[in-house]
């Protein structure tokens, strides 16, 4: 018998092999998935470019909701519009955190707070994230949106002017209107060029903070959470994240305090750090998570409006009918004249443009991941506690069940659809929304109402002042981009194309240009606003409490 005393160990030893060899096997009652095998799960099948393309596959074959089982993580994939309000809509109060990412939210969101970090957009649920999304509540309303009008108006005319002077920069001329647009709505300064170096500081750290979060270091941080234990020296990653973590912190907290220091001397403009002040003065934050709200405006919305005018200059290039069709209803409404947000309602066809690009070529084009807080059941499937539940856009764009010929850039799905972005998200009957770029839930965007001005102005005055046509060769042959080519990241657009951008009639070259002429008399020699626009509240701040209770 005392030869046997190994048994135990040796049993202990099968156990653990059991143990390990169980991590990524998809457990019982589970939504379906692809295959799995021991320890990787399906994390040897994740595509490491055009990821959306593999999910869109995935839908196809095991339906509207689908799990991937990545080592110790579980990842639920919702792919269908009826499943994305039965969850995200109507589940709100448990489908509204985020994964934790260690690198994001752990370390390079830290800042003397704890783990939820300051960055908004990736910050879990709980207060810290209520009350964010309370401040944004009630200052991304539909006033605001339409008392920014003169800023709006005033970037789309230089817009316009670059677009004529120097149309092969088309891509640097939208990116300047959609970057002042935000700088001048979130802390009142405009960005008169792209070199701004707060600017260009700001973006180029948070490309290497997207660039750093999408290594396998991070994902392997994530996924084998004791791998967190060692050392700096062992995980450059997570140093270098610290480092990008510090400069961003410095340049959202530096912006703030030029907000708040020109309030006190009475020369700030009108901006949403205006109402955010207010709002500090009643909730009470810190200054660095003040700097972190107004930041995240800032990223969040700069980048997604230039990326979805680009794809809707080159869905112009590509349905040249669609831009024939649109530019006639604007001559029906506008004549001679530029079309004005006035004119919104009368341009119907224009509303449907932009509703079609966003379902066409939507920036987030497989949202931003939530998380679920407690388990839960849908259609027979367990979804367990703290998985990654994900809003398959592009498989739901793209279903032809949903929208015929989904691959044509068709605005007439949309002839009869009349409401803004905001109000389709709030439809009863998830069939008819029209697009899901903005995401759902507690989560959805909040800056709709400024994104569907930004859109309309631009998409109007551009298809009013310039024919839009493929770019041609040496030899003279066209040149026919590819709008499957998308550069990758967590919000993706068209890699680099060539258009042939050109007024549409002398009389239009001469409006752009005496419009823009007349603008640059409201501008000092900074090209800075001489004084508040005419009209023009200096916010328009009003606390109406808490939004999931109103």
């Amino acid at each position: 018998m005392a030869a046997l005393w190994f048994l135990p160990l040796v049993a202990l030893f099968g156990l653990a092999i059991w143990r390990l060899l169980k991590v990524g096997s998809r457990p019982a009652g589970y939504p379906p998935g692809p295959p799995t095998v021991p320890i990787l799960g399906n994390l040897h099948l994740m595509p490491k470019e055009n990821g959306h393309i593999q999910f869109q596959k995935w839908a196809q074959e095991y339906g509207p909701i689908y799990s991937l089982i990545l080592g110790t993580k579980v990842m639920i994939v919702v792919s269908s519009d009826q499943a994305v309000k039965d969850l995200f809509d109507k589940r709100s109060a448990i489908y509204s955190s985020r994964p934790e990412t260690y690198i994001a939210q752990i370390v390079s969101g830290r800042h003397k707070v704890p783990p939820a970090g300051l960055r908004v957009l990736l910050m879990p649920y709980g207060e810290r994230w209520r009350m964010a999304h309370r401040i944004y509540h009630n200052i991304l309303n539909i006033r605001s949106a339409k008392s920014f009008v003169p800023y709006q108006d005033l970037e789309n005319k230089q817009m316009l002017d670059g677009l004529l002077n120097q149309p092969e920069f088309f891509v640097d001329h939208i990116r300047r209107y959609s970057h002042s647009l935000t700088t001048q709505m979130t802390y009142g300064f405009r960005s008169n060029s792209m070199d701004n170096p707060k600017l260009k500081a700001l973006f180029t750290n948070l490309h290497e903070f997207s660039k750093t979060m999408g290594t396998t270091a991070a994902a392997l941080l994530d996924l084998y959470p004791p791998l967190r234990h060692l050392p700096d020296v062992m995980l450059p990653t997570r140093r270098y994240a610290k480092k990008l973590h510090t400069i961003e912190c410095d340049l959202h907290k530096s912006n703030w305090m030029e907000v708040k220091a020109k309030l006190r001397n009475g020369t700030a403009k009108p901006s949403l750090c205006v109402s955010l002040a207010k709002a500090q003065d009643i909730e009470g934050f810190s200054d660095e998570q003040a700097g972190y709200i107004a930041g995240n405006l800032l990223e969040a919305g700069a980048d997604t409006t230039s990326a979805q005018l680009v794809g809707f200059v080159q869905a112009m290039l590509l349905f040249p009918e669609v831009q024939k069709k649109a530019q006639a209803e604007i001559v029906r409404v506008c004549g001679d004249r530029m079309p004005t947000m006035d004119d919104e309602m009368d341009l119907q066809y224009i509303r449907a443009c932009m509703k079609e690009t966003h379902r066409w070529m939507p920036t987030a084009i497989l949202g931003i991941a939530h998380s679920v807080i407690k388990d839960d059941e849908y259609m027979g499937y367990k979804i367990p506690k703290d998985s990654t539940v994900v809003l398959n856009v592009w498989a739901i764009h793209m279903d032809p069940k949903r929208h015929s010929n989904p691959s044509v850039f068709d605005p007439s799905r949309y002839a009869d659809d009349y409401t803004s972005s905001m109000e389709s998200a709030q439809s009863k009957d998830p069939s008819k929304r029209d697009q899901f770029l903005f995401g759902a839930g507690r989560r959805i965007c909040q800056g709709m109402h400024i994104a569907d001005r930004s859109m309309f102005l631009a998409m109007s005055r551009m298809l009013w002042a310039f024919d839009l046509r493929k770019a041609r060769d040496c030899a003279g042959n066209e040149i026919t981009p590819d709008p499957t080519a998308l550069i990758p990241g967590m919000l993706v657009q068209p890699v680099p194309f060539r258009a042939s951008i050109t007024p549409r009639t002398p009389h239009h070259a001469r409006v752009v240009r005496e419009q823009w002429a007349g603008c640059r008399e409201l501008l000092d020699e900074e090209h800075q606003w001489r004084e508040v626009p005419r009209g023009m509240a200096l916010d328009t701040y009003e606390p109406v409490g808490d939004p999931e209770k109103v």
